[in-house]
């Protein structure tokens, strides 16, 4: 039985347990991969994927922030996990965005019952990310045909729905939202990323897929109003990065107080007494918690942009804030991944500790979307007054 979340509070506390739980065999299921389906399943059955549901429906109706800090406690633990649903939160925004009342009502009650909402929008074939070829092709009586190939599929391969990116008949961006066991789907585990294993981001193909008009959003129209809808995206990937970095922290200064061996020059007993060691350590703790406060600042400029739906000042401030907060993660992440090997030395890397799964995780989850844009719209806002584009990647 799926439980029901009451509020922001009871989303932390219970996001915790579930972290502690989940961080116990994670360097397992990296090592073999290990698919986190029973993990998922409990995640289900906790009710955190029903959290943004509105009150107004039955759900929490948590805020930003709080969604952020229960995306970066799972990450810590298993980012894997942490990642797999970030387009499920992603998509439940789009119902929020667009959606009709009669979509809601049907879509809510499958979040708060547990469903798991996959992503079908990625393609290799295009010119450039932002562009799509899967097309919706309408019927005579009014539903569509959907054809198409996609691939980094996160979560499609433990999803009840698999929403849909496509061009609808006038070429505007539609999402589509289709069971898993639809005639026509095939969903493809063909991930072999070098990190996040377990998230099964691989290919799905859509052959003359029959999708009634009721399971279909006009997704085009988020952005031609003021919008935090892409920050509110790229939010939850710098908590999954954000996430990364405190959990390569954490096992690396268990490492280096239970394994390392301090430097012969530095007179030091342990190598956790060493000054350059906890030097370095402290520069690398400073790096994780200026990502958790640009998160959690982040988190409240997107707060108070929806509380303003339509100011577009906020909205740009939203964006840029959650830039920062994306910039801040990616750095925090590959540094402190790669440099905790540097302060245990060799031990670091033998005897199968896994203490590698962080920088591969993090070398692989950011590079969803080039850091170097985010530092640009940083520097134009800031130098120009330029606000980021409405274009659902900032």
């Amino acid at each position: 039985m799926t439980q029901v979340i009451a509020d922001d509070a009871e989303a932390v506390a219970v996001a915790g347990e579930l972290a502690a739980e989940f961080a116990r065999e994670a360097a397992l299921r990296d090592a073999e991969r290990i698919l986190p389906r029973a993990e998922l399943d409990r995640l289900s059955a906790s009710g955190l994927l029903g959290i943004t549901v509105p009150r107004s429906h039955g759900g929490a109706g948590v805020g930003a922030r709080t969604l952020g800090e229960v995306v970066r406690l799972l990450s810590a633990a298993d980012p894997s996990i942490g990642q797999i649903p970030q387009n499920h939160f992603f998509f439940v925004e789009v119902l929020k965005e667009n959606g009709t009342a009669a979509q809601r009502d049907l879509f809510y009650a499958e979040l708060l019952a547990g469903r798991r909402f996959g992503n079908a929008l990625a393609e290799k074939g295009t010119r450039h990310a932002l562009e799509f070829a899967t097309r919706l092709e309408p019927r005579p009586d009014g539903s569509y045909t959907l054809t198409g190939t996609k691939n980094y599929s996160t979560g499609a391969l433990f999803a009840h729905w698999i929403p849909v990116f496509a061009l609808g008949p006038d070429d505007s961006l539609t999402a589509a939202f289709v069971p898993y066991d639809a005639p026509g789907v095939t969903v493809v585990d063909d991930w072999d990323g070098i990190g996040q294993r377990g998230t099964a981001s691989g290919t799905v193909r859509f052959e003359d897929v029959h999708v009634p008009a009721d399971r279909v959003v006009p997704h085009h129209l988020t952005f031609e109003r003021p919008e935090v809808f892409g920050a509110f995206g790229q939010f939850i990937h710098a908590a999954v990065d954000t996430g990364i970095a405190r959990g390569a922290l954490e096992e690396g200064g268990e490492l280096i107080r239970d394994i390392a061996r301090p430097w012969g020059e530095s007179g030091a007993d342990r190598a956790n007494e060493e000054p350059l060691v906890i030097h370095r350590f402290g520069e690398l703790a400073l790096l994780v918690r200026a990502a958790e406060a640009l998160l959690d600042r982040a988190g409240d400029s997107i707060d108070a942009a929806r509380s303003a739906s339509d100011d577009a000042g906020l909205a740009a401030e939203a964006s840029v804030a959650v830039a920062a907060a994306r910039a801040q993660a990616d750095t925090a992440a590959l540094t402190v991944a790669n440099d905790v090997f540097a302060l245990i030395c060799t031990r670091s890397v033998t005897g199968g500790r896994g203490l590698d799964r962080h920088w591969r995780n993090a070398r692989t989850h950011t590079l969803h979307d080039p850091r170097r844009w985010k530092i640009q719209h940083l520097g134009n806002h800031a130098l120009n007054g330029v606000a980021p584009p409405a274009n659902g990647i900032v």
